[in-house]
């Protein structure tokens, strides 16, 4: 376990600047870096039951339907820890036992148009259970963005901040095994391998985490939360290792400009400010490769005379053929563009696949900088997360030790090997790069070089336009942005359709 030194807490002092490239730097009493579904439902299925006067769940998406610990209920729908494994159920029950607990729950209004069968199970739980839930859809976002942030706090005491969201295609094992059979969907259709990361904390850090919540709760709703008046309570799940004490964590946002509020773009500045002071690593795992600042920012680190190391993990393909096309063709030119200004054979970019040689989903939102900077949350490496969806990320500057474990861990877990056989063939080859050369093995679990595929034309419109990934650039013109823009799209299909049931209708009247 990492503790805190007062070194520590000047380097982090010195590279984050509040009201710039994040918000706040509050301290951690207790900090656990958290990979992959299965450990995080589990760990917060013992957070929630912990909770007595205020939980706070605000997210992408929320589904009440998934089992948390999948292929662990009994006859009865229970966990073994005796109440519904399904998250709704399990909400009403530890509502029911703690007589003093409120959860409220902030959900993307946008997830239920990409989802709309998931409303039904939001709608029985604002109904059928306790008054003490308290559900509502943020719409209070700039047209076409989305509420992006995984947020989870308990009692002011403890918070979740990273990538994941308790939503379906989320819960997975760090084996990533093929063909496990509780990696299922609801209709009973096997899911795809998932890769994720989340950070816990406790102490002032998670305290901000619930502000940051409330604000974001009040600028949905209208209504202000008042936080606890009790302490903060003791809260830690047993089945996490604290991984460090008393360690500054730096808080980042994303948030466009809306209702007369200037664009934070904080995020996108940690990230522009980590690559510059990089000296011999900057390791990615991101669920997309298309933001043109960050990219031009790896571009220039790549093409100097001391470029670093830059190794990227990306999913093979998008969730479905119209994201992949836009998406893809877009990290397709930022891929070109990488490797036209590598100049010292210093740029990696692949995908994970598990025993099977099948794909794993990243959806993991991570960047690890030499054995300096940690950054874990919900932007991705895309132009939304840097200027048009609301975001938010954690960052640790110092404590060398845990973030060189963090990035063995996640690489050893890729390629399937111990995070000692990883550290000490690193030890060995001198490079990141050569670790993964000596270590990645041609078939079964490893890592897959990623290699763009031709655009299409479909593919082409749609980078082109960015419709898929906009952004805003000017810090208060609500209007300011790049591309082609959603209500455009919207405006053109509310037409065409109004055209379509006006002709359906002259039709109708003609045959009368």
């Amino acid at each position: 376990m990492i503790q805190n030194s007062h070194g520590d807490d000047n380097s982090a002092a010195a590279f984050f600047d509040p009201g710039r490239n994040c918000w706040r730097v509050p301290t951690a009493g207790r900090l656990a870096l958290v990979i992959d579904g299965e450990l995080y439902f589990a760990a917060l299925r013992r957070v929630i039951r912990q909770a007595r006067r205020e939980l706070l769940l605000i997210g992408w998406d929320f589904d009440f339907e998934i089992e948390m610990l999948p292929g662990e209920s009994d006859e009865d729908g229970n966990a073994p820890d005796g109440l519904p494994n399904q998250v709704g159920a399990f909400l009403e029950a530890v509502v029911e036992q703690a007589p003093d607990l409120h959860v409220y729950i902030l959900k993307w209004n946008g997830a239920v148009i990409i989802a709309p069968g998931r409303l039904l199970s939001s709608v029985s739980v604002l109904v059928s259970s306790s008054d003490r839930i308290h559900f509502a859809l943020d719409g209070k976002h700039p047209f076409g963005a989305c509420h992006h942030q995984k947020i989870i706090v308990a009692d002011k005491s403890f918070a979740f901040c990273g990538g994941i969201d308790v939503t379906e295609n989320r819960w997975d094992t760090s084996e990533h095994l093929p063909d496990d059979a509780r990696r299922i969907g609801k209709d009973g259709a096997p899911l795809a391998p998932w890769h994720d990361v989340t950070t816990a904390m406790t102490g002032p850090a998670a305290e901000a985490l619930g502000e940051l919540s409330r604000a974001r709760w009040a600028r949905a709703t209208g209504e202000t939360l008042t936080p606890p008046d009790a302490a903060a309570r003791d809260i830690w799940p047993d089945n996490l290792k604290v991984e460090a004490t008393q360690i500054k964590v730096a808080i980042a946002r994303t948030e466009p400009p809306y209702d007369s509020e200037p664009l934070i773009n904080e995020i996108e500045c940690l990230f522009l400010d980590s690559i510059s002071m990089a000296r011999e690593t900057i390791y990615i795992e991101s669920q997309y490769l298309t933001t043109k600042t960050v990219c031009d920012a790896l571009c220039a680190r790549l093409s100097a005379d001391d470029a670093p190391e830059i190794i990227i993990i990306n999913p093979e393909a998008a969730l479905n053929g119209f994201e992949d096309k836009s998406m893809h063709a877009l990290r397709g030119r930022a891929i070109s563009r990488l490797q036209a200004a590598d100049r010292s054979d210093r740029f990696r970019i692949f995908n994970p696949v598990n025993s099977a040689d099948e794909p794993i989903y990243v959806h993991a939102k991570v960047m690890i900088v030499d054995d300096t900077l940690l950054h874990i949350g919900s932007s991705n490496l895309n132009d939304r997360s840097m200027g048009f969806d609301t975001e938010c990320d954690v960052a640790i500057h110092g404590h060398a030790d845990l973030i060189c474990d963090f990035r063995d861990k996640l690489l050893s877990e890729h390629l399937g090997v111990s995070p000692e056989h990883f550290a000490e063939t690193l030890r060995r080859e001198g490079s990141v790069i050569a670790a993964i050369a000596g270590l990645n093995p041609r078939q079964g679990r490893g890592l897959r070089p990623i290699v763009p595929s031709s655009e299409t034309v479909m593919g082409k419109l749609l980078a082109d336009t960015r419709l898929m990934d906009q952004r805003y650039f000017d810090r208060h013109d609500s209007k300011a942005g790049e591309g082609l823009r959603p209500r455009h799209i919207a405006m053109a299909a509310a037409g065409f359709a109004a055209a379509y049931v006006a002709d359906k209708l002259w039709k109708h009247w003609r045959r009368k």
